[in-house]
């Protein structure tokens, strides 16, 4: 499948404003067609969530997030997307923004695209946050991939707010600075380790 990474609106105004190449990766939010649950771990985020709504439902972008789904669990996934990365040369990718690590399997193939690919940095924002601690317990996390974990989903107690990387989605802008947490709602890579290490507070103004 031919352009498994592209820039949504967001990724475009970030690349501008820090002259980088960044791109996303996404598949169907929540359920496919099919039923197959592509979120398992989502909760009170599936109602605000903007990738149920606007263009990412429109038919012809709805079949091609169905696709890259699909596309996930082929054997050529890997090698797909590593040869894409690189055709595009990519600085960041953003996994998922739409979507998450439906499975372990599933993350671990986006480990070896990570390791393949040393140069790009990886980052997601994400609900599976049981399946990230294990893999980073297992010491399987990439040092080029970042995560967010959403503060929204059925996993949200598992967040260390001391030491995790986590985010909070506020009203105002001026109630994200009050709080001291990093704006991250118009440039995205704001959020990120690579950007802002030593804060782990990543605001989001609802929108």
């Amino acid at each position: 499948m031919k352009n498994l990474i592209t820039q949504n609106s967001k990724l475009k105004e970030t690349s501008k404003f820090l002259n980088l190449r960044v791109y996303n990766f996404g598949i169907t939010a929540y359920k496919t067609t099919k039923g197959k649950v592509t979120c398992p771990f989502a909760d009170d985020c599936v109602k605000f969530c903007y990738a149920q709504k606007g263009a990412y439902i429109w038919s012809n972008v709805a079949k091609v997030f169905e696709q890259r789904y699909e596309a996930t669990k082929t054997i050529n996934f890997i090698d797909d997307m590593s040869d894409e990365i690189q055709k595009k040369r990519v600085d960041f990718l953003r996994v998922h923004d739409s979507g998450d690590f439906y499975s372990f399997k599933y993350l671990l193939k986006w480990f070896e695209i990570a390791n393949k690919n040393k140069s790009v940095n990886f980052y997601a924002y994400t609900n599976s946050i049981a399946m990230i601690k294990r893999a980073k317990k297992e010491g399987l996390i990439p040092l080029n991939f970042d995560f967010i974990f959403s503060d929204s989903g059925k996993q949200k107690d598992l967040i260390n707010t001391k030491k995790d990387r986590y985010t909070k989605i506020f009203k105002t802008h001026k109630d994200l600075n009050n709080a001291n947490f990093i704006d991250a709602s118009k440039i995205d890579l704001f959020a990120t380790k690579f950007f802002n290490p030593k804060n782990n507070k990543v605001g989001l103004v609802f929108h």
